[in-house]
């Protein structure tokens, strides 16, 4: 039986197993090598190279997902408020010009009447026009 090189010490308490030969042959242990080993255990390759999960890593990663998905609500919440924001505020501009648009329309109304504009022209001036002149044709 070979030893690798790295091969794991086998712990003291385990006893020695006999290794069976096949009928009629005997088989003599090298010198310098065990005659027994432990029964190969599967493992994964990360444990085997000594790289195990860290856990500290996985704490910091949930952490951190934990804040993104805080912030992302966050910044939900503060684009809702901010619509809000916007929405009331065009309905108050919407009332401010609904309001001028009256005021306008009954100015005009005042404003486009035969009185309004005969004292409108009055207080600019004008006089009243004479009575038509009549040319006679010849």
């Amino acid at each position: 039986m070979a030893v690798y090189e790295g091969a794991r010490p086998r712990p003291g308490f385990v006893p020695r197993r006999s290794v069976p030969a096949p009928a009629g042959r005997v088989i003599l242990p090298r010198r310098g090598a065990e005659t027994l080993s432990l029964p190969r255990r599967r493992s994964r390759v990360a444990i085997r190279a000594g790289r195990r999960a860290n856990r500290v890593g996985l704490a910091l990663g949930a952490i951190v997902v934990a804040f993104l998905l805080g912030f992302f609500s966050l910044a939900q919440t503060v684009r809702v408020s901010a619509s809000g924001y916007d929405l009331d505020q065009l309905q108050t501009d919407r009332a401010r010009l609904l309001a001028e648009q009256r005021q306008l329309r009954s100015d005009l109304d005042r404003l486009g009447g035969e009185p309004a504009v005969r004292k409108l022209a009055i207080d600019g001036g004008l006089t009243q026009l004479a009575e038509p002149l009549v040319v006679p044709a010849r």
